[in-house]
């Protein structure tokens, strides 16, 4: 709102404010009765106009024309006296209590409170008879009335306003919550899709290659057996991947969730695959893991052959598999060296998905060369908590 500038409908109170008091004028309607006034005749025009002119700006300076209005009312009441004229001083009253500030909305009010108690009392020792209590009730209509009434339209405008904010915050806060999850949702597929294709595709990249390259009857039909293999596997996974999409109840999914129990199978497609991959197992027999353990242990180890199979030197290719102290231990190892034949070209997505896969389930993740017993190495190690309050 700007403040320099009256509101229009100020300026229309004002103007029939004023029209109703010229009219009381003319028709010699006064409100001082008595006959003793000090001025008489066109003198109540005088506050009649000052009071108007403060009713523009009730608005946009109410204390001020307040204070000011409080004189006019004491000028009013040496004249003959008008009704509008003291209207619209309850008017500024209303206005000072609504639109001033939170300070002057509480003293308004108080001060309204004991102006009327002390004219009520005032004029019962002025006059001694019980017709002063209608004096005092004339103060309470002009003052007290008003400023409760503003408290109250106040009040209610900001328990309105504070309504208003809490709701905007909370379409704010579901918007928020709405990107995250489908940000969430974008990311979980983008790993599944990285982690189920990109094996198959890896290996269909370096036998076509090699089939390409090689003027060899039998090395070609072997590359052409295992790429038909991967491709009909990698088929299957994207058609399962394409109706997870498709199915709006997220019923697919569960049934779809592998388990380390499947990892004979993986380990069986990496050895058809090329890679020479053993697997030692020192879990020890105890209660069934968690099902997003099992599918991120799968996947770690997935994806970690994936790459093996691009960028690893001949070699064996170990996964370790163990768990202890409630959590469960994934260490798979790839020879580093000089890589002979085609291999394919890595985009560092895969080494992302794990290790979001082990912070998602509160676990960690490493990978990186290191020296061993067997030479220089490529280590992936993961650790993921199997108890259900951790990984849920």
């Amino acid at each position: 709102m700007n403040r320099a500038r009256p509101h229009p409908h100020d300026v229309l109170i004002a103007l029939v404010s004023f029209g109703v008091g010229l009219l009381f004028w003319a028709l010699g309607i006064h409100m001082n009765l008595t006959g003793a006034a000090a001025l008489r005749g066109a003198w109540v025009l005088l506050p009649l106009s000052l009071m108007a002119v403060l009713e523009v700006f009730r608005r946009t300076h109410p204390g001020a024309v307040l204070a000011l209005g409080t004189l006019v009312l004491a000028l009013d009441q040496c004249t003959q006296g008008n009704v509008a004229t003291t209207t619209m001083f309850a008017d500024l009253v209303y206005a000072a209590v609504l639109y001033g500030g939170d300070g002057m909305a509480r003293r308004i009010p108080f001060a309204a409170g004991v102006v009327t108690a002390l004219s009520t009392v005032t004029y019962l020792l002025v006059f001694r008879e019980a017709e002063a209590l209608l004096l005092g009730a004339v103060v309470a209509l002009v003052t007290l009335t008003p400023a409760i009434t503003g408290s109250a339209v106040r009040n209610h405008r900001k328990a309105a306003e504070a309504a208003e904010l809490r709701a905007q915050q909370t379409a704010l806060l579901a918007e928020m919550d709405r990107a995250q999850a489908v940000t969430a949702e974008r990311a979980r597929m983008a790993r599944e899709l990285h982690d189920m294709v990109a094996n198959h595709l890896s290996a269909i990249a370096i036998h076509s290659t090699a089939a390409l390259s090689l003027d060899d009857p039998g090395t070609t039909r072997d590359a052409l057996a295992v790429i038909r293999e991967n491709s009909v596997e990698g088929l299957a996974e994207m058609r399962r991947l394409i109706g997870i999409l498709r199915d709006s109840s997220g019923d697919l999914e569960p049934a779809a969730a592998p388990t380390l129990d499947g990892l004979g199978s993986l380990l069986g497609q990496a050895r058809t695959n090329g890679l020479d991959v053993t697997l030692e197992d020192n879990r020890t027999t105890g209660p069934a893991l968690p099902a997003p353990v099992e599918m991120a242990a799968y996947r770690i180890v997935q994806e970690s052959l994936t790459n093996a199979l691009k960028h690893a030197a001949r070699g064996v290719v170990r996964v370790e598999l163990g768990q202890a102290d409630g959590r469960l231990t994934l260490r798979i190892t790839s020879p580093v060296g000089a890589v002979d034949g085609p291999r394919a070209p890595g985009s560092g997505a895969g080494l992302v998905g794990m290790r979001e896969r082990a912070a998602l389930l509160g676990g960690t993740f490493r990978a990186g060369p290191e020296d061993s017993t067997y030479g220089k190495i490529w280590l992936v190690s993961a650790e993921l908590p199997v108890t259900e309050s951790e990984s849920a």
